[in-house]
């Protein structure tokens, strides 16, 4: 094998994916920022017994290893960001009222978490602590929204659910956690059979109630057969009305709602929302309410968000124009230092051609070029048939 041969799902980014990469990062941290949220920036490593606490444990299979040389503790490559968001939220901050805060950087994956999917994601996420209120949900969504907008993904549609109704089917019922993850298995993958058997023992309502939610996925009109068939639910009722108010406040994008759906049990506790793309393999934004996310750094209060891994998104849609440059000659004088120099601070782009590359291919889409006129260095349009 090859020394310079990558690990799997493991790759190098080429200059035109790395610029279409960095633009959009620009654009999300800007459009962030438009709502109110703060930049952080957490290390890419961490004790492991602080990246992995709380909600974080669901993260262990995914979190790379290693032993400090310093201290001889163990460290963890972070697999999510959000743990070390609330971390700075409940530790560094320790704000009284509402703090919108944003991220943007690596996270390392020990496995790929669905098919074709890099390793090593380059994830961006918005976080809202402080807010009970589902006010603070469709802000996320929201923002979420306008992110793959700034990405120019087109068409996007919101699919929405709440942990909260299988929670209160299996309230009073006694659940060890590898059943848990039976069922909640059997509930994404929609299996009528192995979901009925593992429910075999349950009380009457809840068994009948968990099977329904395999048939209750579509547009809003499910929100009324759930509220009839989980009538004899408590709680689900103000869930299924808060669904409907954050559907009605989604204008101009598809919404539709799959109330099995459970990825991120362990995570959510409340709303969650995931959107999704043609040509998008899986949902390009997860988010939602997570409360609990900062209860395990002494700090328990409310909070909601989303992330995205901007690889995946520049996967999905068009490469972005090259910006046009400027075409300008090698040269040892002051006077044409001095107007490249001009023009780069009015950001122009400006590539100089080295002697003897003259007939290089044109990475940058030179348009015009820096000539000499009657001894002033002036910028003229380069003719269509100039090579």
């Amino acid at each position: 094998m090859s020394a310079w041969v990558l690990p799997d799902h493991i790759a190098d980014v080429l200059p035109s994916e790395a610029r279409h990469i960095e633009e959009l990062r620009r654009g999300l941290l800007d459009t962030a920022r438009c709502y109110g949220y703060e930049l952080v920036m957490p290390p890419l490593l961490e004790h492991l017994e602080s990246l992995l606490t709380g909600t974080g444990e669901a993260l262990g299979l995914q979190t790379f290893k290693l032993v400090d040389q310093l201290s001889g503790r163990s460290l963890g490559l972070r697999a999510d960001t959000t743990p070390q968001v609330a971390r700075i939220d409940a530790h560094l901050l320790n704000r009284k009222g509402v703090t919108r805060l944003c991220y943007c950087g690596p996270v390392v994956h020990t496995r790929p978490d669905r098919p074709h999917a890099t390793r090593e994601p380059l994830q961006f996420g918005a976080e809202i602590y402080g807010h009970a209120g589902l006010e603070a949900d469709l802000e996320a969504t929201l923002l979420a929204l306008d992110c793959l907008r700034v990405a120019n993904v087109q068409d996007a549609s919101v699919d929405l659910a709440d942990v909260r109704i299988v929670r209160s089917l299996l309230a009073g019922v006694a659940v060890d956690a590898p059943l848990l993850q039976a069922i909640h298995a059997a509930l994404a993958t929609k299996d009528s059979g192995e979901l009925a058997f593992l429910a075999r023992d349950f009380p009457v309502a809840s068994r009948e109630g968990l099977l329904a939610l395999l048939q209750l996925y579509g547009d809003d009109g499910v929100l009324v057969e759930a509220e009839k068939a989980l009538k004899r639910t408590d709680g689900v009722r103000e869930v299924l009305l808060n669904l409907k108010w954050l559907a009605s406040r989604l204008e101009g994008v598809r919404v539709s709602f799959d109330l099995a759906d459970l990825r991120g049990y362990a995570y959510y506790s409340g709303a969650r929302f995931a959107i999704y793309a043609p040509g998008a393999s899986d949902a390009l934004v997860r988010g939602g309410r997570y409360d609990e996310v900062g209860a395990v750094f002494g700090r328990n209060r409310p909070a909601a968000g989303f992330s995205l891994d901007i690889k995946q998104v520049v996967s999905v849609v068009s490469p972005r124009a090259l910006k046009a440059a400027i075409r300008a000659p090698w040269g040892d004088s002051g006077d044409v230092h001095a107007a490249i120099a001009a023009l780069r601070s009015r950001g122009e782009t400006v590539v100089c051609v080295l002697p003897g590359h003259e007939s290089e291919v044109d990475e940058f889409h030179c348009d015009r070029e820096l000539v000499s006129v009657s001894g002033q260095w002036v910028v003229q349009a380069i003719e269509a048939t100039d090579n």
